[in-house]
């Protein structure tokens, strides 16, 4: 352990740290591969095209339990927040910093980019978009994946722009062989109490032993829709629901007025997991759009990617305690 590192308030972690160098280096799954994070630096300002070394630590500390939300080669807060999570939940100083004792510790010889053959089964219940407007949602028999471009992007936890940048002639045809991340399995375990952070934006997982199991970067309401605050329980988890719209309980979307029944699907309002608290009307849940975690408000609910929701849903019973908390990053109490 670093005996350098000093505590650093949370809400400077997102500008502490960057990949050092030049321009970004080619997205090709060798150059990923090699990648050291120990390249990563300390500068003030992070670039902002993809980085091999970024996708690489990204990978790992998705592997390790301490989720950066969407892998796709940029720094940015939920990095920060990862690489903190990952600290906290090894015991270290907590920093957000990729020093060379994170680094030994996270690094594994796994590759992280590996090939994958497109299946027949993953080409199948594709829709051709998804509307805006709950309305026209409401008339859909799923809102599932547009493309198996973006049903690939999720499984393997990474953005569209990544799969894409990977595999730039691909048609992503059955029997095609595509480059893809190579991201964690769920993690397993049994989750006692689970704090919602809502400074930090971020969700944090504890066993009965009081270990910290898993960190996810989290929307946790918005200023207009404030998450609920105080101790509240897990009520039950739904998987893949259907969303019941009602305008006059919860908030109004365009100019729906009246009561709707939005099918099931990943990329349903909220995505394809539901972890429904005692607090009417709220819930863990995941996203259409998981590249937003954090970047954008939500309707008082907490919302994780879809692939973070399902591993914690996993994890968790009624009963569970959900404690809505204001502290910096994974700073657990």
């Amino acid at each position: 352990m670093s005996s350098m590192k000093k505590a650093l308030p949370m809400s400077l972690l997102a500008f502490t740290i960057s990949v050092g160098g030049a321009a970004a280096r080619e997205l090709k799954p060798d150059i990923i591969n090699a990648a050291s994070i120990a390249s990563i630096g300390t500068e003030k300002s992070a670039p902002a095209d993809p980085d091999p070394a970024v996708v690489r630590l990204q990978v790992l500390l998705d592997r390790a339990g301490a989720s950066p939300g969407v892998i796709d080669g940029l720094f940015g807060e939920n990095v920060n927040k990862a690489v903190a999570g990952f600290e906290a939940m090894n015991k270290l100083p907590v920093d957000g910093r990729v020093d060379a004792d994170v680094a030994s510790r996270l690094e594994d010889n796994a590759p992280v980019v590996e090939s994958y053959v497109v299946s027949a089964e993953d080409a199948k219940g594709l829709v051709d978009r998804i509307p805006e407007d709950y309305g026209e949602k409401a008339k859909m028999q799923s809102l599932a994946y547009t493309s198996v471009a973006e049903k690939l992007s999720e499984r393997f936890h990474m953005g569209i722009d990544l799969v894409n940048a990977l595999n730039p002639a691909s048609q992503f045809a059955p029997g095609d062989t595509v480059w893809v991340v190579t991201p964690g399995v769920a993690r397993q375990g049994k989750v006692k109490r689970i704090e919602a952070d809502r400074k930090a934006g971020q969700v944090l997982a504890y066993a009965e032993d009081g270990a910290l199991l898993v960190v996810y970067p989290a929307t946790i309401g918005s200023q207009d829709n404030p998450a609920p605050s105080g101790k509240h329980k897990v009520k039950g988890v739904a998987k893949m629901p259907v969303y019941r719209y009602d305008p006059k309980r919860n908030f109004k979307q365009g100019k729906n007025d009246r009561v709707l029944t939005i099918p099931k699907g990943p990329n349903g309002p909220v995505g394809t997991v539901w972890i429904d608290l005692t607090e009417p009307t709220y819930g863990i849940h995941g996203t259409p759009e998981p590249k937003l975690i954090d970047k954008v408000g939500s309707h008082g609910c907490v919302r994780l990617t879809n692939w973070d929701a399902e591993e914690l849903a996993g994890m968790v019973k009624p009963g569970v305690l959900v404690d809505f908390v204001n502290r910096s990053a994974a700073t657990p109490k």
